[in-house]
C-alpha cells in the first residue's frame, strides 16, 4: 500500500475514534452504562493508537544518519507493537474490569435511549472508517486471501486500523446487546458480560497484532515477488554466470535491505567485476526504489551452498 494511502487511512480511523470516543463517553457518564463505558475506552484507546501510528510513519521515514546507517524505518514496525499492547493493557484490560465490577454490583441503566442513540452515530462513523481501511486493503491484497493478506503485508497502519475498526464495530453490537437486555428484559447482569465479551474481542485482536507486528519488528524477509525480481536482474547483467540467491530484510513498508550471493564469470578481471557491480545495483534500483541498501557477494554456487547450509541446516 503506497505511503499516502496507508496516512489516509489512519487519519480516517483517527477522525472516526475521536469523534466516537467523545460520544461514547458522554453516554457512559449519563446512563451508568458498563458496556458503553468499556467501549467509550476502547475509542479513546483507538484515538491515540493512530497518533502512535502516524508519529512512527513520520519516524520511520526520516533519512538514514552516522547512528542509524539504515535509517529509521522500524520505528513504524515498534510503535506498531506499542499499538497492540495498549489495545490489550487498557482497552481489553479495563473492559474486563469494568465487566467483573458490574457483575458484582449489578446495576439499572439510566436513560438507555441515550446508549441506542449514541451506539447508531458510533455505528456511523466507525462504519466509515472501517470502510475506507477495507477497500484500502482489498486493493493492497491483490488476489491474496485475506489471512494470507494479513499474514504477508509489511505495512501495519494497512491492517491494524481495519483490526481496530473490525473490533470496534463488533463492540457496538455487544453494547447494543447489554443495553437491550439490561433495559428492556431486566437483566441487569448481561450489561457487565457484554463489557467482558468487548473485553475479549479486544485481547483476541491485540495478540493477533502484536504476533504480526513483532514478527516485523525482529526482522522479515521481503516479499517474494521483488526477491524473485532482484534475482532476475542480477542474473540477466553481462558477465554474470548465476545469481545463486540472497536474503532480505523488510525494515520497512518501503524500505528493504538485500544481499545477493552471485557468481561471475572466471574470466572477467576485478575491473569488470566492479563494473558489473555498479550496472546490478544501478538495474535494481531502478526496478525497486524500496532497495535502500543492495551488497553483492562474489562466489560460487557451491559455497553459497554450503553457506545455506551452515545458516539453516540440511536441506530438507
Amino acid at each position: 500500500m503506497a505511503e499516502s494511502q496507508s496516512k489516509l487511512v489512519v487519519y480516517a480511523g483517527l477522525i472516526g475514534n475521536l469523534l466516537v470516543a467523545v460520544t461514547k463517553g458522554v453516554a457512559a457518564g449519563w446512563t451508568g452504562s458498563s458496556s458503553m463505558l468499556s467501549e467509550a475506552v476502547h475509542s479513546f484507546v483507538d484515538t491515540g493508537n493512530e497518533v502512535l501510528l502516524l508519529y512512527g510513519m513520520r519516524r520511520a521515514s526520516e533519512r538514514p544518519d552516522e547512528t542509524h546507517p539504515f535509517g529509521y524505518g522500524r520505528e513504524l514496525y515498534f510503535w506498531s507493537f506499542i499499538v497492540a499492547l495498549l489495545i490489550f493493557a487498557l482497552g481489553a484490560g479495563v473492559s474486563l474490569y469494568e465487566g467483573v465490577a458490574h457483575l458484582r454490583r449489578p446495576a439499572p441503566i439510566t436513560d438507555p435511549l441515550v446508549n441506542y442513540v449514541v451506539l447508531a452515530f458510533a455505528l456511523v462513523f466507525e462504519g466509515g472508517s472501517w470502510w475506507v481501511s477495507l477497500r484500502a486493503f482489498q486493493a493492497a491484497k491483490g488476489e491474496l486471501g485475506y489471512l494470507e493478506a494479513f499474514r504477508r503485508s509489511k505495512d501495519p497502519p494497512a491492517f491494524m486500523v481495519l483490526f481496530e475498526d473490525s473490533a470496534a464495530l463488533i463492540g457496538i453490537g455487544l453494547a447494543a446487546l447489554g443495553t437491550f437486555a439490561s433495559a428492556t428484559l431486566g437483566v441487569h447482569e448481561m450489561d457487565g458480560v457484554a463489557s467482558i465479551l468487548i473485553g475479549l474481542v479486544l485481547g483476541a485482536t491485540s495478540m493477533l497484532l502484536a504476533r504480526e507486528s513483532k514478527s516485523l519488528l525482529i526482522g522479515e524477509q521481503a516479499d517474494r515477488g521483488l526477491r524473485e525480481s532482484i534475482l532476475r536482474v542480477a542474473g540477466a547483467q553481462q558477465g554474470v554466470c548465476s545469481a545463486n540467491g540472497l536474503i532480505t530484510t523488510q525494515l520497512a513498508p518501503n524500505q528493504v535491505v538485500a544481499a545477493v550471493s552471485i557468481d561471475f564469470d572466471d574470466a572477467l578481471s576485478a575491473r569488470d567485476v566492479e563494473h558489473a557491480v555498479v550496472a546490478i545495483e544501478q538495474e535494481v534500483r531502478k526496478a525497486h526504489p524500496s532497495v535502500v541498501a543492495l551488497f553483492i557477494k562474489p562466489q560460487s554456487d557451491a559455497a553459497f551452498r554450503d553457506a545455506e547450509e551452515r545458516r539453516y541446516g540440511p536441506p530438507r
